[in-house]
């Protein structure tokens, strides 16, 4: 079986972004930032949809909702990672396509199928976080996080949608429901966004590295990054951040009332800590 998969290689994409981070290694970076290029590439369709597979040069198949949603969560811990808006803005034109084509405005939650799929006898929706991730529950955590980083409340409330829509049976059974638990934490914990502005575009001698080492420095579940230099206006929590007199600065906030920028990262460590 030698086809590839859109919602296995976003789950691939966000495991090497995530440890390349912490752990210092460009080759991981780069194998994520391939793989992502690959898919925003090649599995798509002529009308740009997402597409589930590719196999001897071709993409195939609508994309279902677990391609969307672990694609939204692998492209936003990308961003996390590097620092390059264009994934940002992939991960944000994604989760659009996902709500527009999955979403349930009646009761929430989100249909495994898009709605220009062919005709089933009905279209249900995933649920269960085993042994990866439902849609529904990835869709949720990428949401809030996507949420997060723009202040974009309509994401939050179609990921709260989801949250209610199962939170009686996560309760019922939490050792299926991971992933929404996951959401579920993340939502109700107060979440920190860090905003970290370099002066210029640099190669991170600007202090930008030294800061994001910081952040990256242990788990922070319920934290957002964002990064880049000065008139950034991607995501939308980088906006009129600016340096300090020539430095590196980091912005900690939440639900974007911000501190006072820190330029030290023994500074940023004492307060995140």
């Amino acid at each position: 079986d030698d086809k590839r998969l859109c919602s296995w290689n976003a789950l691939m994409i966000a495991a090497l972004a995530d440890a390349g981070a912490v752990l210092g290694r460009a080759d991981y970076l780069d194998a994520a930032c391939s793989a992502a290029r690959f898919v925003l590439d090649e599995l798509r369709g002529e009308d740009g949809a997402l597409l589930r597979t590719w196999k001897d040069g071709k993409g195939r198949l609508n994309a279902y909702l677990e391609d969307h949603a672990f694609l939204v969560e692998a492209l936003l811990t990308l961003y996390e990672s590097t620092f390059e808006e264009r994934w940002f803005q992939a991960a944000r034109e994604t989760a659009e396509a996902m709500i527009e084509r999955f979403g349930d405005p009646e009761r929430g939650g989100f249909f495994t199928t898009s709605s220009d799929h062919e005709e089933l006898i009905a279209r249900r929706k995933d649920f269960g976080d085993h042994p990866i991730p439902s849609g529904n529950s990835s869709a949720a955590l990428g949401l809030l996080r996507l949420s997060a980083l723009t202040g974009e409340s309509r994401y939050e409330d179609q990921a709260v949608a989801v949250l209610r829509l199962f939170a009686r049976a996560a309760v019922q059974h939490p050792d299926s429901f991971g992933h929404l638990l996951r959401g579920l934490d993340f939502h109700l914990s107060p979440t920190r966004e860090v905003a970290l502005v370099a002066p210029g575009v640099g190669d991170g001698s600007d202090g930008l590295d030294a800061l994001a080492a910081v952040v990256r420095s242990r788990l922070r579940p319920h934290l957002v990054l964002a990064g880049g230099p000065e008139g950034s206006d991607a995501p939308e929590l980088m906006r009129d951040r600016r340096a300090v007199e020539g430095r590196a600065a980091a912005y900690v906030c939440e639900n974007f009332a911000c501190r006072a920028p820190l330029t030290e990262p023994a500074e940023l460590s004492a307060t995140l800590g």
